[in-house]
């Protein structure tokens, strides 16, 4: 498995940030493999995670002292966890007789024909069909175990969605992205197109499920991209 460029948009003190603005979400942080603060590029060598993690994992951990020791508590909704409780409980009442098991084993096989080193928009698009039949199978999974301690089959269920989530944002995106880049290769678009694509992809779902697309400029250094001649 490689890892899987981009994730939770950051800057460089670790807060999240939204749009291609970059407005920090106040209290809110992520470091690590999760986080994207856009250090590696369209690529990123081994051992290069050690930057997220230490660096950016340091630099966050300061930012969080410091904005906890002024921050103003604001009131919380009533029920905060209620839309989680709810989307739990409705995994664990469901009588569907789908496996998680299987629609996983078939997510990971397909997306690795079709979404993997080498894409082209016929797969994508026959990816993206396969993510919506996945989805309706996933609606359908129960599961075994009905208990509220260390459910490991519970855990499996809540995390197959996730999967699903990121595996129909990163087919949007590369459905999107008609250019070849980094880790990116499109075979029917083999080509790096700067004048067009020189952006980040932001993937955002919507209350319908969709996936909307938002891009935001590269922050260019000293250093431009140039041609790969080797």
């Amino acid at each position: 498995a490689h890892y899987a460029m981009g994730g939770i948009p950051t800057n460089v003190d670790a807060q999240v940030v939204v749009g291609p603005q970059e407005t920090p979400v106040p209290g809110l942080y992520a470091a690590g493999e999760c986080a994207c603060v856009s250090v590696h590029g369209a690529n990123r060598l081994g051992t290069n995670s050690l930057l997220d993690i230490v660096v950016f994992g340091r630099r966050g951990g300061a930012h969080m002292a410091a904005f906890a020791a002024d921050a103003t508590l604001h009131a919380v909704p009533e029920d905060p966890a209620r839309h989680t409780i709810d989307m739990l409980d409705a995994i664990l009442t469901r009588e569907g007789g789908n496996n998680a098991a299987d629609i996983r084993s078939e997510l990971q096989d397909r997306m690795f024909d079709l979404a993997f080193v080498v894409r082209s928009e016929d797969g994508l698009r026959q990816m993206s069909q396969i993510l919506q039949d996945l989805r309706r199978r996933y609606d359908e999974v129960g599961v075994g175990d009905r208990g509220s301690v260390f459910n490991t089959d519970l855990m499996e269920v809540v995390e197959l969605g996730f999967l699903l989530d990121c595996a129909d944002a990163l087919v949007t995106a590369a459905l999107a992205r008609d250019e070849s880049r980094g880790a990116h290769f499109r075979e029917d678009h083999p080509l790096r197109d700067d004048a067009n694509w020189l952006k980040h992809s932001l993937a955002y779902r919507e209350e319908d499920g969709s996936i909307r697309l938002d891009f935001k400029p590269v922050k260019m250094g000293p250093y431009v991209p140039m041609e790969r001649k080797y």
